[in-house]
């Protein structure tokens, strides 16, 4: 059994660290810092200089990092999500770790596939593969007429939801991603925790346009159908307007397969 990795308070308070892949001057961001200020006197944030949705689990390598500081405890970093949970980790906040990593809220929802692409994501994966409790929070918009982010439903629950999970503990291998529904507070209709869906590629579209110099270029995306997800999925929560917590796991390892490929391969 896996071991648990629960946030303990040490003297001082919880110190937590806020990310994100939206960017440093995201309005997620500022939403995910108020709520880290409910939970903890001791906020420090290290969230991208740029947008990197999308950027997945991915590190700066083949370019320099530039970190610019913009108070006491706010850091914008020019590089990926991953990047900046690194660099807070390992050497912006070196003196103490943190003892809770905090990435989103992202503009938009990660669930299903979204989870394999979302700098959201990557940085709570970061997080975790440094030993540190971590969650993904993620605001779903675009699922009714209104386009308008309803930022005040994350900043309405995640406070509580978060506080149950620190209380809980869960394993070190495991990243929680939770996803708030496309409604206002009033209309959630409950907390479900999920198993990770799949999205139907077929609704994945390459959208042509043409440049000012008749070049062409390309947008990707998925069209806004909802399709028919099974109960108990986090597609099927939010599309049911109730908050999905899902438990990601680090190990991609599929058990049943490799065992069945230690018979088929046998020995050499």
């Amino acid at each position: 059994m896996a071991k648990k990795k629960t946030p303990v308070k040490p003297t001082g308070g919880l110190r937590i660290l806020v990310t994100n892949d939206d960017g440093i001057h995201a309005p997620g961001l500022q939403v995910l810092t108020r709520i880290a200020q409910k939970l903890s006197k001791d906020v420090w944030i290290a969230a991208p200089e740029e947008e990197q949705s999308g950027s997945a689990h991915s590190l700066s390598l083949a370019n320099p990092i530039r970190v610019r500081q913009l108070s006491p405890r706010k850091f914008a970093v020019k590089g990926t999500p991953s990047d900046c949970v690194l660099m807070a980790v390992r050497h912006i906040i070196k003196d103490r770790q943190p003892d809770l990593i905090l990435s989103g809220i992202n503009r938009g929802q990660n669930i299903a596939d979204d989870v394999t692409y979302s700098g959201t994501i990557a940085a709570a994966m970061e997080g975790t593969q440094l030993g540190i409790p971590s969650i993904a929070l993620s605001q779903a918009f675009g699922f009714g007429e209104s386009r308008t982010v309803k930022w005040a439903t994350a900043e309405h629950f995640a406070p509580g939801i978060i506080a149950k999970l620190v209380k809980a503990g869960w394993p070190e291998e495991v990243l929680i991603n939770i996803n708030f529904p496309d409604v206002v507070h009033t209309a959630v209709k409950g907390v479900e925790v999920t198993s990770q869906g799949k999205r139907d590629q077929s609704l994945v579209r390459v959208e042509e346009r043409i440049d000012a110099r008749a070049n062409p270029y390309y947008w990707l995306g998925f069209e806004r159908v909802l399709s028919n997800p099974p109960k108990g999925t986090d597609l099927h929560a939010i599309y049911s307007g109730m908050i999905s917590v899902t438990p990601l796991h680090m190990n991609l390892t599929h058990a049943r397969t490799r065992s069945a490929l230690v018979t088929a391969l046998g020995k050499f």
